[in-house]
């Protein structure tokens, strides 16, 4: 019987052509294998691009149509949910064992991968205790295997892999863990996802010297888990896939979708404690901002002439690329109709923005009127992305808070250049492996193509 191959596929966001310059590791496994132009799809954002990439279809077969997932039966947002169980198609992992179940598969924090199949899984999942207090934790299988990487290694740093003071040290304990759970039965598939460029790209911009030592950073990291995984397998049996999740921009603007809606009276907000609560029940429009990307959901998706006059809103407006709505979403890959379907997670009208401008949650109006969770690193309970939890607010120290100051933000993603849709990179460290420019969704056939599987 013919061996299997090891294949090794990291996905890593902000990475660029022009970044391999300063990453020599990656550099010399693009000059040894190949490398083709890698386009995201819409939208390129973190959640979306790696269900993209483990599936192998767009959004509109997977469902995973931003970092949040709004239900519409239950007017219920929850931003950055973790089970596996929200793909609507089957992963990497799934199909591979289906096939070959005797082949191994590892997903390593992947942001949606809870109770995944595959038979390697971590992901960050801190307990929370009767008394409010959070223990850290990740969700591993085998079920305890975090408690026998923590003993070796320490703990995640959680606190370096979002918020302030986000670092390197989450990235290397990600690519450490990964060798050290892979040591006694090495995966044949593993998917690992290194986010260390995100960071001081968002924070400074992708071309800030941070940004730049940051490539260096991650670059060291990587040589080290290639070098490691390459022990355990042998360097025959290993093949190295490097995907770009999407290219970072700068970006001098922000776009406030939720106070163009409120200021049009569409968009309903209740008191709370001094502050102001989005009341997404009692709004006839709101919008889910998420980095570039702004889903507008209708009270009534029925409502023509709401759509109509919500694409008058912002067509035109300073800081919006397209607005997309009926068929143009169909053709953007993020429903399956242009017929609105109750079960769609994709908003009713679809906003991007302009290269150089970013979309922010907040829907009041005025500062002293925000909630109190606006101030401080709240994933959950947000109505859409906040980079300004990468930054503190050092006016209120030695109280750790976020500033509101959207001017801080000085990278972003999520949009795409139509006249250059292929804004990332691919890497093999096969040189006959890679046909051409291909898209997100084509990298899962040609991983599974090195196990004999293709659709």
């Amino acid at each position: 019987m013919t061996t299997s191959p090891h294949v090794l596929l990291l996905s890593i966001p902000g990475l660029r052509r022009e970044d391999l310059g300063r990453m020599p590791t990656l550099a010399a496994l693009a000059a040894a294998g190949s490398s083709v132009p890698l386009a995201p799809g819409l939208p390129a954002l973190t959640c979306p691009v790696q269900a993209t990439l483990t599936t192998g279809v767009r959004p509109a077969a997977h469902g995973i149509v931003a970092n949040g997932l709004f239900d519409r039966a239950t007017s219920h947002l929850e931003m950055w949910i973790s089970p596996d169980g929200v793909h609507r198609a089957p992963r990497l992992w799934d199909r591979l064992k289906s096939a070959r179940p005797e082949l191994r598969t590892a997903a390593w924090f992947l942001l949606q991968s809870k109770h995944a199949t595959a038979d390697l899984v971590c992901l960050p999942a801190p307990k929370h205790n009767p008394d409010g207090s959070e223990t850290m934790w990740c969700h591993t299988r085998p079920e305890g295997l975090y408690g026998t990487l923590r003993e070796q290694l320490g703990e995640f740093p959680l606190h370096k892999f979002w918020g302030p003071v986000a670092g390197i040290e989450s990235s290397r304990w990600i690519a450490t863990s990964f060798l050290a759970a892979a040591a006694a039965a090495p995966p044949h598939l593993a998917v690992v996802y290194l986010p260390h460029l995100d960071y001081a790209a968002q924070r400074s911009g992708p071309d800030s010297p941070p940004a730049i030592a940051a490539c260096a950073e991650l670059d060291a990291e990587i040589a080290g888990l290639i070098a490691g995984f390459e022990g355990l397998v042998g360097r025959d049996e290993l093949i190295v896939l490097v995907a770009g999740e999407y290219r970072i921009r700068p970006v001098s603007h922000t776009l406030f979708p939720n106070r163009v809606l409120r200021e049009a009276g569409l968009l309903a907000f209740r008191d709370h404690d001094g502050g102001e609560l989005l009341d997404i029940g009692g709004s006839r429009a709101w919008a889910l901002a998420d980095h570039q990307v702004g889903h507008i959901y209708l009270h009534d998706s029925r409502d023509t002439g709401l759509v109509a006059e919500i694409t008058a809103l912002f067509r035109g407006r300073a800081g919006v690329g397209q607005v997309l709505t009926g068929a143009e979403l169909v053709a953007a890959g993020l429903v399956a109709t242009a017929t609105p379907e109750p079960t769609s997670r994709c908003g009713d009208l679809v906003v991007t923005s302009a290269l150089d401008s970013w979309q922010a949650y907040p829907y009041w109006l005025d500062d002293a009127r925000a909630p109190s969770f606006a101030r401080t690193i709240d994933i959950h309970r947000k109505p859409g992305y906040d980079p300004l939890e990468l930054h503190l607010d050092r006016s209120r120290l030695p109280t750790i808070a976020i500033p509101l100051d959207t001017s801080l933000v000085k990278g972003s993603h999520g949009a795409i250049d139509p006249t250059s849709p292929h804004e990332t990179i691919l890497i093999a460290s096969r040189a006959d492996l890679l046909p051409g420019p291909l898209a997100m969704h084509e990298v899962a056939d040609i991983a599974l193509g090195l196990f004999g599987l293709r659709d």
